[in-house]
């Protein structure tokens, strides 16, 4: 939460030359409603659920630069799809940034009503980073950086795993190639 991971997303997209999706926004487009109200009427619980159909139809796309909610990695099936499907790169953001970059967000149902952002915040982070890890096949530090410098590190690592040459030329298949049979 607060990591940037749309601007990120959107930015290291364009430098892929990849269509950028956002999983919520997909969500949101599907059912009508914004992510808020399904909290409000469904819970967590029913919005996780949704996320989950929402992430093994979009990790079947091709092309495409995938952002997920800051909670996609606690179903152990997000995760593997995502791992699976994908690269996936974890963009770590400390406690104190999270809570400076949230204060003024009206759109984070995990931190309504929090007596305490940070509080909450780092209880999230304590159960959720070694989810992030486990599933990221990069880790890019966001803390103090602007949104272009950590697209172009996102965008490098994604280079560097599928040894794809820099610049990109015009027309390169980006999708991930399929693993060596057994």
């Amino acid at each position: 939460m607060g990591s940037g991971k749309t601007a990120v997303g959107r930015a290291a997209a364009r430098l892929l030359q990849l269509q950028f999706v956002d999983s919520d926004a997909e969500i949101e487009r599907t059912t009508g409603v914004d992510i808020t109200y399904i909290f409000e009427r469904e819970g967590e619980a029913g919005f996780r659920e949704r996320e989950a159909e929402a992430i093994a139809e979009l990790t079947n796309r091709t092309g495409c630069l995938l952002s997920t909610g800051g909670g996609a990695v606690l179903l152990p099936q997000n995760r593997a799809v995502l791992h699976e499907r994908g690269f996936v790169v974890y963009l770590h953001t400390s406690v104190t940034e999270q809570t400076e970059r949230t204060a003024h967000g009206q759109h984070r149902p995990l931190l309504q009503g929090a007596a305490d952002p940070y509080a909450r915040l780092a209880e999230l982070m304590m159960f959720r980073e070694p989810l992030y890890r486990e599933v990221a096949h990069a880790v890019v530090s966001t803390d103090r950086r602007k949104v272009q410098s950590v697209a172009e590190d996102v965008a490098a690592a994604y280079r560097a795993a599928l040894a794809l040459p820099e610049p990109l030329p015009d027309a390169v298949d980006l999708s991930l190639p399929e693993p060596p049979a057994s």
